[in-house]
């Protein structure tokens, strides 16, 4: 059990971290101390670790040279390039915002909103690790996108 400012215990998950039910119980006093940025630290580091391998196999298959006679094969494999690299830039811009966040960790930034500077809130954390704004700012920014896009 990990004792927290507040003096209360929180079960562990088997590795010795606390777990997503811990953290939800924990009091808004104890708003990213020391045992929950250990946690998101940990998240992230397994997010990176597997963003990592599926990045490692898209290469794999995108350094794979076949020749097809058949032009509805050629075609279904050049789609499927075609989907890879877009998997790969997508890959590539999630590690950037993992990077970014492990960061914020360690500069004792993270957890609050980039514009506000409100906490953004542990569900919105435990959903989206990588959130930089709180959901009132997202959900602002969304609608003014939204305005901007429809013209």
């Amino acid at each position: 059990m990990i004792k927290t400012a507040a003096k209360k215990a929180f079960p562990l998950a088997a590795d010795g971290s606390l777990t997503e039910d811990a953290i939800k119980a924990m009091s808004d006093d104890d708003y990213m101390n020391d045992a929950q940025l250990e946690f998101f630290r940990r998240r992230l580091l397994q997010m990176r670790q597997e963003v990592l391998q599926r990045e490692m196999d898209v290469k794999e298959r995108l350094h794979e040279r076949e020749m097809f006679a058949d032009p509805a094969d050629r075609a279904t494999a050049e789609e499927e390039h075609w989907l890879d690299l877009r998997l790969r830039e997508r890959e590539s811009l999630l590690l950037h915002k993992i990077d970014d966040a492990l960061r914020r960790i360690e500069a004792r930034e993270y957890g609050y909103c980039e514009k506000t500077g409100d906490p953004i809130g542990i569900p919105r954390l435990l959903a989206r690790p990588t959130a930089t704004v709180c959901v009132d700012v997202k959900g602002q920014d969304e609608r003014v996108e939204a305005q901007y896009r429809d013209r």
